[in-house]
């Protein structure tokens, strides 16, 4: 407080005759959820409210609607003489003013409704066509809102699945959350994802951004190169395959984890509704009996425990399968000390010079992933030979001096091209060019395609890399 002795100053004023509050905030940069909430003093006077549209984008309708911020802290004029004092600890600010009331540390410190708009956008990019993404953008701001105030106040569950069955290449079934629920999942995995996969091995694949089915196939090759001096010297590879990996994911194990990583209680309570989430309890099964039967009862969801298993075609269980089987690089990697080792999923293949050196490694870590993570290697699957014969790994088949696409892929592309619909083909004709093109050695396969696309009466560039109308 100023003394006595000091003059009297006259407040400032904004130049229409009204006395402007001087405001001194600091903010932690890398906070989000507290900047979205400072708004500047002329805003404040003015009053002006805002929309959520700008934060979603332009081609959405606009109108006077007040963002899920604003209107828990609404905006009041402030007071003449009033002093603002801004408290800035390591996590959270804490306001004291009466000219806006302090938000809630538990909401800054969770998620801001930036990310929450964030996460929606990543939703939607192959999704955007969909019944219930369609559902959800009919009243885009309303549904977003909702959704926020049901994670802010922790009252979010999740809503009902769909399940269905595909035949190829084998009968499986597949799991799809409501799109809201795939927002959600989107918004888990924008903020715990980075700290995870920093920790992940560079040969852990699938899930992870920049990381495919061509990074594998490469990474591979480039392993395999580097064990027999350029296809100069002998080597063999052993590949193995988790047995019902999805369904004999222990829900137990898998949370604990989570837990060491994630350190906040908000998003440790949103990965547990997220893991813990029974979709059997609420679903819409969209195939026939028939089709149901086909699938074994050790790869259904249907028959295993509450605490066993992740459904097939969430993002969620994508990102939880990585997590899960981490144990398993990590001890192949820093224990076994195997140079040679890349993993997609549940397939991983480990290169040596010695086939007996490759056994023993097997044997370990049939007993490790059985002691650690109760799941087993499926002996029908397991594979060891000459590295000479042909490496079969996502959808690649690696050979000497060159790398093809699986040979049932490429004949299901031609059968595939030759009976396709009219109204698509050309867009699984260049899908198809795109796909032959990963491989090292793929002339002729492109020749045989585009034969079939001319024929269909689409043209084909001289490169053989594209179809046009």
């Amino acid at each position: 407080m100023a003394g006595a002795n000091q003059p009297h100053r006259r407040p400032p004023h904004d130049g229409h005759g009204r006395p402007a509050c001087a405001i001194n905030l600091v903010v932690p940069l890398a906070h989000e959820a507290t900047a979205m909430r400072i708004r500047d003093t002329t805003d404040l006077m003015i009053g002006a409210s805002r929309a959520v549209s700008p934060l979603i984008g332009h081609g959405l309708r606009r109108g006077n609607v007040d963002s899920t911020m604003e209107r828990r802290t609404p905006a009041t004029r402030p007071t003449p003489g009033i002093r603002i004092s801004t408290m800035a600890t390591r996590t959270t600010t804490t306001r004291t003013t009466s000219c806006v009331p302090a938000p809630s540390a538990d909401r800054s410190d969770a998620f801001s409704f930036h990310d929450l708009v964030a996460a929606y956008f990543d939703c939607r990019q192959t999704k955007r066509n969909s019944v219930s993404a369609l559902a959800f953008e009919q009243d885009l701001e309303r549904n977003l809102g909702t959704l926020h105030d049901e994670l802010a106040a922790g009252a979010y569950r999740p809503g009902r699945s769909i399940c269905f069955i595909i035949t190829r290449p084998k009968p499986r079934e597949v799991w799809a959350a409501d799109f809201r629920d795939r927002v959600v999942h989107h918004l888990l995995y924008n903020r715990i994802a980075p700290r995870f996969e920093a920790s992940f091995i560079a040969d852990s694949c699938a899930c992870i951004p920049d990381r495919g089915t061509l990074y594998a196939a490469r990474r591979l090759d480039v392993k395999v190169r580097s064990i027999t001096q350029n296809w100069s010297r002998p080597a063999f590879y052993l590949k193995c395959d988790i047995a019902s990996f999805f369904v004999s994911i222990n829900k137990r194990i898998l949370r604990e984890r989570l837990a060491a990583r994630i350190y906040e209680p908000w998003w440790q309570w949103l990965a547990d509704v997220v893991l813990f989430h029974d979709p059997r309890g609420n679903v819409d099964i969209q195939s026939g009996a028939d089709e149901i039967a086909r699938v074994p009862p050790h790869k259904s969801l249907f028959t295993q425990p509450a605490h066993l298993g992740l459904p097939i075609g969430n993002l969620s269980s994508q990102f939880f399968a990585n997590v899960y089987l981490d144990a398993l690089d990590q001890h192949v990697k820093h224990r076994l000390r195997v140079r040679h080792y890349i993993r997609y999923v549940d397939d991983f293949i480990l290169l040596h010079e010695s086939p007996q050196q490759l056994n023993a490694w097997r044997a370990d870590i049939e007993a490790f992933v059985e002691r650690k993570l109760h799941i087993r290697v499926n002996p029908a699957k397991t594979i060891l030979q000459p590295i000479e014969r042909g490496i079969d790994f996502v959808g690649h088949v690696i050979k000497p001096w060159r790398r093809t696409i699986r040979r049932r892929t490429f004949h299901e592309a031609l059968s595939r091209i030759r009976d396709h619909d009219a109204a698509d083909l050309f867009q699984s004709a260049n899908s198809y060019f795109g796909l032959l093109r990963q491989a090292t050695h793929s002339h002729a396969d492109r020749a045989q395609l585009a034969n079939i696309i001319r024929h269909r009466g689409l043209a084909v560039n001289h490169q053989l890399t594209k179809a046009y109308r």
